[in-house]
């Protein structure tokens, strides 16, 4: 029931999405706004760096015991009275959801922002059987009434100019007065809250993600800078919530210091305005809450990737970071990746969870410049795990043939030392000769992707080798 992916169409995307103008305005505002904040942030925490060894080292232990973390966490959860239910994919995930929700007769389900809900499509599952998914998180309400997908892993609506809010509110709330004022955007988050409170009332089942599950505490852990979350989760009289199998901590102390670098390296803060920690349903002492609690544990292909050479992506902790200092997605946004995970990330995670037959472009749809990596609070080395994909690819031979056959050249050749030298050396001629005097080529042999939208710098008449050699014996 999740759409179906577009990323083999990423440059198709990737060209529309360029000629966006309004796109192009909120991408312009997001990538000045969040390279320095986080910067900002940062600086104020001496200990960062130490903490972003300790969280990648704190993950790969947790990955290499998965297993025993988990059944922790699901005898933890039982032991408050919960329940845990075990998915091995997005179609059992969305059946257990039903099953939960057709227990009290659910007709109206409040959600919390949920990526993984996003990956096995389970608003337009519930809404197929008759129930009424209503997201609470600004961002997610906003898309879902423009029918929308989420384009930021945190900031579903980063897409969206607040002119394009105004005038998706004033198309869904007709209602309300058509000659009120929305100019800023406290009156639209004021509208907003208005609209979701009759939700929040009426709703017989809460859906949460999960950041962290705590498997010494079978507890859960929610971040949210607008408290819809606790209000999605105490309100119903069921709370499910939804997470993959490599969300899981070992303890609360741990969760903690994850919790140090998530909101630094998410949204520039040193902590989300509300941190929530949930366990089982309520008890007889207690005011509020659900009457049931639900876990429902997502592998959706992840197992897979256990040991293998790709295993770092699950260290992922969904923080954006990578998205917000990558020039790729600067400039095309996280709809040309066409599915749910977007920007460098996504271009790990959609290969794996929608294969990478499907998937083709994503791997290559990076400069591989590095900033993800170095910005990433758990150290996923990315560009290195996109030449892993990149790999596979072609191993698969899944790669145009035409980018096959030029490798296969290049092989050839440069297995040749003295035929690679010669052809370089008149190849290396032949353009500065074609170049003359302006030193740039309009056009190029195999170069039309780039001489398209720019000229072309020629070489100087020389190699790379001939110039280093000449420069080698000036120095000797």
């Amino acid at each position: 029931m999740s759409f179906v992916p577009t990323s083999n169409a990423f440059k198709e995307n990737a060209a529309g999405a360029l000629k966006d103008v309004p796109l192009q305005e909120a991408l312009g505002i997001a990538r000045h706004h969040s390279i320095q904040t986080r910067l900002n942030t940062v600086a104020k925490m001496p200990e960062f760096e130490s903490l972003r060894d300790i969280g990648r080292d704190l993950k790969n232990h947790i990955i290499a015991n998965l297993d025993h973390y988990l059944l922790q966490f699901e005898q933890s959860v039982i032991d408050r009275g919960g329940k845990v239910h075990w998915c091995p994919d997005g179609e059992s995930a969305r059946a257990k959801v039903l099953e939960i929700c057709r227990t009290v007769n659910a007709k109206t389900v409040t959600k919390g922002k949920t990526m993984i809900g996003e990956e096995i499509g389970i608003n337009d599952f519930l809404f197929a059987n008759g129930i009424e998914p209503v997201e609470t998180d600004l961002g997610e309400y906003i898309i879902q009434l423009r029918g929308e997908t989420p384009s930021h892993i945190i900031g579903p609506a980063l897409h969206v100019t607040k002119a394009q809010v105004e005038e998706t509110f004033r198309a869904a709330h007709t209602d309300l007065d058509p000659k009120r004022n929305l100019d800023d955007a406290a009156t639209l988050m004021a509208e907003a809250r208005e609209k979701l409170r009759a939700g929040f009332l009426k709703a017989d089942v809460g859906i949460t993600g999960a950041n962290f599950l705590i498997a010494d505490e079978g507890a859960t852990t929610i971040v949210t800078n607008e408290g819809n979350g606790d209000l999605t989760q105490t309100l119903p009289r069921i709370h499910i919530v939804l997470a993959s199998i490599e969300k899981v901590v070992p303890s609360l102390k741990d969760a903690m210091t994850l919790l140090r670098i998530l909101a630094r390296s998410a949204t520039g803060q040193e902590q989300s305005v509300y941190t929530t920690f949930s366990s089982g349903p309520r008890r007889p002492s207690d005011l509020d809450g659900p009457e049931e609690f639900h876990v429902v544990l997502i592998d959706n292909g992840r197992s897979a990737y256990l040991g293998s050479d790709l295993e770092e992506m699950l260290r992922c902790i969904r923080c954006g970071a990578c998205l917000d200092h990558c020039p790729v997605y600067h400039s095309v946004g996280g709809h040309a990746y066409g599915w749910v995970y977007s920007g460098p990330i996504g271009s790990l995670l959609t290969p794996m969870l929608v294969g990478v037959e499907n998937a083709k472009p994503l791997p290559n749809a990076s400069t591989l410049c590095g900033r993800c990596e170095s910005v990433c609070p758990v150290r996923i080395p990315i560009p290195k795990l996109l030449r892993n994909w990149r790999e596979r690819e072609f191993s698969r031979a899944i790669t145009p043939q035409t980018e096959r056959s030029g490798l296969w050249f290049w092989a050839f050749m440069a297995k040749r030392p003295l035929l690679y030298r010669l052809v370089t050396r008149i190849g290396a001629r032949a353009l500065f000769n074609l170049a003359g005097q302006h030193g740039r080529l309009s056009s190029a042999p195999l170069a039309s992707g780039w001489t398209k939208h720019r000229d072309l710098p020629a070489t100087q008449g020389r190699t790379f080798q001939e110039q280093w050699k000449a420069k080698k014996g000036a120095r000797s």
